[in-house]
């Protein structure tokens, strides 16, 4: 049976429960004590797929939740053989320190592809990718070698990945490693009696987890083994969705030892949109949907996969691929959605869009006041953002005194929330840039306005 990864039967949403901090996932290298940082490895679509990569994206975060893309959000690397392209990456520390990163072996959407291979990539500290190679997974005309996770089998004293794979069900296959370059034959490692996808395993305090996709319904689900065995892992959780349809299940344990989160890849009602659970404990059953406002996935980024790094990992990586000479704007009350310009109006629209770069900003000294900012389309050069009868429009740099003060403004902490940003207007110094009915104006506005108002004029600079 060929796979289409798009054409799934979709189940209902289970419910999810509040929960707080205390989980501490995973036996990790020395090294565990070091992690303040976070990094990201992923693949790049957008829901018309002009902002479709298959090479590998490399992110980093501070707090494991906002996300700077390196390299201008261009891949680190492309793989050379096979199709040419990679999907899923997944990044794993191995028991040295180092990094390597397996991925699955497809350029695209041709899911009824088969391939026997991963690409595998080694890495010291993020700041090159080298040893390209592929390995040889299965000697299977029909199979798929898809989505892969690795970890680390202490009773076995080697790494396993496990991958999707399709015989007369869908179910996951294991090969053993200890170098990453020869592997075990496959063995069955997970079946359930009905077809699955997107394995993703940690180990914490003896248990090995693993959660995946049930094609069945549609939902993410979370097994359990004592050992880590094949064939030894029970389903222990209810079903999670958010979005129509989801996929890539990857649960992330936080390097403050608090709650665990999980990450899935909604593809509808629109493609490549991520979301986010967290739990105190990841063997219950009780996890909280969070809010988009608390997290911002790279841009375009799809079936990411996140390790814990140390602070000289997190500075190596930025210091050699850089981040971004652009942001984006996160409306703080509608936090799915991005300013952006369309037409040469500018609004507010839920993400993702395409044109995906009509949300991309480069914030520039202020064309009035060098202390101040202005905004400046990337994907129309020379274009600004500024105000005209009060409403934010895109338009052309004439280099005017007065659309150099249309187009400045001083940047303040937000009106809603401190650690966020508001904009006040250069020439009109009592109105505020905030949307109203999705349309970006600038509006009188002051710390006694309603909370409503306030929301409105307050954003997330990111990237």
């Amino acid at each position: 049976m060929a796979l289409t990864r798009r054409q799934f039967t979709l189940g209902a949403l289970a419910s999810t429960a509040l929960t707080t901090t205390g989980l501490s996932l995973g036996a990790r290298p020395a090294l565990a004590a070091t992690y303040t940082a976070y990094a990201m490895t992923y693949f790049t679509e957008s829901p018309s797929f002009t902002g479709a990569n298959y090479g590998l994206h490399v992110a980093v975060s501070r707090d494991g939740l906002n996300w700077t893309p390196l390299n201008q959000n261009n891949p680190v690397v492309t793989p050379t053989a096979g199709d040419l392209g990679l999907r899923d990456p997944y990044i794993h520390r191995r028991q040295d320190g180092t990094f390597v990163v397996v991925a699955t072996d497809l350029y695209g959407t041709n899911f009824g592809r088969n391939s026997q291979y991963l690409h595998v990539y080694d890495s010291t500290d993020l700041t090159s990718f080298t040893g390209y190679r592929r390995i040889q997974m299965h000697t299977y005309s029909n199979v798929h070698t898809w989505a892969p996770t690795v970890f680390w089998d202490a009773g076995r004293g080697q790494y396993a990945i496990v991958y999707s794979a399709n015989t007369s069900t869908d179910l996951f296959l294991v090969n053993y490693t200890s170098d990453f370059r020869t592997v075990s034959a496959p063995q069955t490692y997970f079946s359930p009696g009905f077809p699955i996808l997107d394995a993703d395993i940690r180990v914490s305090g003896g248990v090995t987890y693993l959660f995946y996709k049930n094609l069945s319904n549609g939902n993410l689900y979370g097994a359990r083994s004592s050992t880590g065995a094949p064939n030894s892992f029970t389903t222990y959780t209810s079903g999670l969705r958010q979005g129509n349809a989801i996929e890539g299940a990857h649960l992330v344990p936080r390097n403050d030892g608090g709650a665990g989160w999980l990450w899935g890849d909604s593809f509808s009602p629109v493609n490549n949109d991520m979301y986010m659970w967290s739990t105190s404990n990841v063997g219950g059953n009780s996890w909280s949907v969070m809010n988009q406002r608390d997290y911002t996935p790279p841009l375009n980024c799809k079936h990411g996969s996140i390790t814990g790094i140390t602070d000289a990992e997190y500075n190596a990586a930025v210091s050699r691929w850089g981040a971004p000479n652009w942001v984006r704007l996160k409306s703080s009350n509608l936090p799915d959605y991005f300013v952006r310009h369309s037409n040469g109006a500018v609004r507010i629209d839920p993400y993702p869009f395409d044109p995906y770069q009509d949300q991309m900003w480069r914030m520039v000294p202020g064309l009035a006041d060098s202390s101040a900012v202005s905004f400046e389309s990337v994907n129309r050069p020379g274009n600004y953002l500024r105000h005209s009868g009060y409403v934010a429009r895109l338009a052309a740099n004439d280099n005017t005194s007065t659309f150099r003060a249309d187009a400045t403004f001083y940047r303040t902490a937000g009106l809603a929330d401190s650690s966020w940003s508001s904009f006040r207007s250069y020439n009109f110094p009592d109105r505020y840039l905030r949307h109203s009915n999705y349309v970006l104006r600038i509006d009188p506005l002051s710390a006694g306005s309603s909370e409503a108002d306030r929301q409105s004029a307050t954003f997330r600079v990111t990237s």
